[in-house]
């Protein structure tokens, strides 16, 4: 299969599948007697995993752990799930931190008045020196 068609049936856009296998993420495809890459099914079994990976917010290096552990039949079943649990402590710390820049920016927004003068305690909260 060339590399169109696997963009089409993996989700993923050809520039992504060429970074992918730039980064040593995915193997090298094999090329056909004209120079096109050649897809096996194998190949878009991965190329699915890691869209789904990265669509749960997993980091290309965490992507690469979790592609190591898929294709090691002898695996723990427990390294998969510490590093899934670390996935999700990461994305609990995310959540904190941007509720904590929302609520920041919301009690900044309710001091403005947003009016004709020039006073504005947004920007005066950006430019405090001592921040």
């Amino acid at each position: 299969m060339k590399i169109g068609q696997v963009s089409e049936v993996s989700g993923l856009p050809a520039k992504t599948i060429r970074y992918y296998e730039s980064i040593g993420l995915i193997e090298p495809a094999g090329r056909t007697s004209s120079g096109y890459r050649a897809y096996q099914e194998k190949d878009i079994e991965t190329l699915k995993f890691i869209q789904r990976a990265r669509s749960l917010g997993f980091s290309i290096s965490e992507v690469s752990a979790l592609l190591t552990l898929w294709n090691d039949r002898n695996r723990a079943s427990s390294q998969v799930k510490a590093l899934a649990k670390q996935h999700v402590a990461d994305m609990d710390r995310k959540i904190t931190e941007l509720q904590s820049m929302k609520d920041t920016l919301s009690n900044l927004i309710e001091k403005c008045q947003g009016d004709h003068r020039p006073d504005c305690p947004i920007l005066n909260d950006f430019a405090q020196k001592d921040r």
